[in-house]
């Protein structure tokens, strides 16, 4: 019985593993038949010829997209927006969700309710506009990172890892004469690693892939980061070729729109995709632990 059981078992585990690198294959698909377009030849791309793999391999629509000026200006506008607000995003959830992990807090529960509130319930789109117009953020960069400094999710992530901390730990070094401030940065944070990754790791492709408050909120062409640029040569691929500000002429000529939007979009998702090896280890590690406690 114990052979049988060990055998289902294998099976199982067998089935599973066939049937998810199914589905990474599939998925991988798409991106696939992207690399291929942006590598084939204008023609082999028109007449519908490249599949997974790229027909007439030619590398000029590359060298248009990272010389092209709006798709650079894009570019640096996404990498600002992304750092700084993965940056102050963690700066400002740790510090809320501290001593919101604290039972020592007046008012605790109150407090974990008006954030919970805030996840379900919103001022809407139009009073939102007003209101960040009335201070003077519409048109400028900090519009697209200041309004989500808090995401509320994040924060009870967080909350829950900082409670499943030891309270020996804070015990501790209270009777070492440290202060709250000297806790939080020099015990807490540097124990908290996984979920800090983790969180960051969220607030870097929510900023990176972010292109509605930019939509709505920036009409300056120098500003736009880089998903609404996509957005919009994805809308008008064809319109490419009547700007009179293109670097290399010649490389857009000899490349379809498809090209172009094929290359555009693989040269966006590459820094996004680099950042995940070096957070992975602490992913799921993050997320198991911070949603132990609730």
């Amino acid at each position: 019985m114990a052979h049988k059981t060990s055998l289902y078992d294998k099976l199982f585990t067998a089935c599973n593993y066939l049937f998810f690198l199914f589905l990474g294959v599939i998925t991988l698909f798409p991106f696939l038949n992207l690399i291929a377009k942006s590598l084939s030849s204008e023609e082999a791309v028109i007449s519908g010829q490249v599949g997974l793999l790229p027909v007439d391999i030619q590398f000029g629509t590359y060298n248009f997209v990272i010389t092209d000026s709006m798709f650079l200006g894009a570019f640096r506008n996404s990498v600002i927006v992304t750092v700084v607000g993965t940056l102050l995003g963690l700066l400002m959830t740790t510090m809320s969700a501290y001593p919101l992990s604290r039972a020592r807090l007046r008012g605790r529960k109150w407090f974990i309710l008006l954030f919970v509130f805030t996840m379900l319930f919103s001022g809407g789109l139009i009073p939102t506009y007003l209101l960040l117009s009335g201070i003077g953020l519409v048109n400028k960069l900090p519009v697209l990172f200041l309004p989500a400094m808090v995401n509320v999710f994040n924060l009870l992530v967080i909350k829950s890892y900082f409670e499943s901390l030891p309270d020996a730990l804070e015990e501790s070094a209270k009777i070492d004469g440290a202060s709250n401030f000297r806790i939080f940065y020099g015990i807490i944070l540097p124990l908290s690693m996984p979920v800090l990754a983790t969180i960051a790791l969220f607030f870097a492709v929510q900023f990176w892939n972010d292109f509605f408050m930019a939509m709505v909120y920036i009409s300056n062409p120098e500003l736009k980061p880089l998903q609404l640029y996509l957005k919009e040569l994805l809308a008008s691929a064809n319109n490419i070729f009547m700007r009179t500000d293109m670097i290399d002429v010649n490389s857009a000529m000899n490349a379809s729109p498809q090209a172009i939007q094929a290359a555009a979009i693989i040269v966006a998702t590459i820094p996004i995709i680099l950042v995940y090896p070096f957070l992975q280890k602490y992913f799921v590690k993050g997320v198991m632990l911070g949603s132990v406690k609730g």
